[in-house]
């Protein structure tokens, strides 16, 4: 994702196999261990996290956004996360600031090529269940429990809807859908207190 040359084949080979390229969903994103508070989190795991979360979806639009405009238009879905909104106790410094450049560049892409026919907008999921969040609650039986209170809805996302919402910013049903921070996260960032 960090690689300029392999982020331009990849859509190059992309638009040879299907004919073109309509939609780019961009949804680079690593968290290593080393990246913790900013007390602790050395220059080198910061540099980690930026080259693939921030730098690999600069890549995939600078890259990719010429295969939309070629047919006229598309939408690029950039998946940022809640924490580009919030803080957190529990820091992931590099993670956080690398989320908050990708909603960041998203809105100002969407002012740019809007008129191009390009819609642009930053998909930002709550917690997801998957197995990698699975397993790291599993290494600490407490810590889903601690987390869980947070969410108004009391779960954690489904990845299917987290899909479901690319699905419907990918589609013709968003065509006045542009610099959105579109929120999938159960209510989470608009939560102070939760009933429990």
């Amino acid at each position: 994702m960090s690689d300029p040359a392999s982020v331009r084949e990849m859509y190059a080979e992309t638009a040879r196999r299907y004919g073109g390229v309509d939609v780019l969903y961009n949804n680079a994103g690593i968290m290593p261990p080393d990246d913790d508070s900013i007390l602790d989190t050395e220059p080198d795991a910061w540099d980690r996290v930026q080259a693939v979360n921030a730098k690999g979806v600069f890549l995939c639009c600078k890259f990719g956004i010429p295969h939309l405009l070629e047919r006229g238009g598309g939408s690029v879905i950039n998946v940022a996360s809640f924490v580009a909104l919030v803080g957190a106790a529990t820091s992931q410094i590099a993670y956080t600031a690398s989320k908050g450049a990708v909603l960041s560049m998203s809105r100002e892409l969407a002012v740019q090529f809007a008129r191009q026919g390009v819609r642009v907008n930053a998909l930002c999921p709550g917690p997801v269940e998957t197995p990698l969040l699975m397993r790291l609650f599993g290494e600490d039986k407490g810590a889903y429990e601690r987390r869980r209170v947070h969410l108004p809805m009391g779960r954690l996302a489904k990845a299917r809807e987290i899909a479901n919402a690319a699905l419907f910013l990918a589609s013709d049903e968003a065509s006045y859908v542009n610099g959105a921070t579109f929120m999938v996260d159960g209510g989470l960032t608009a939560a102070y207190v939760t009933p429990e």
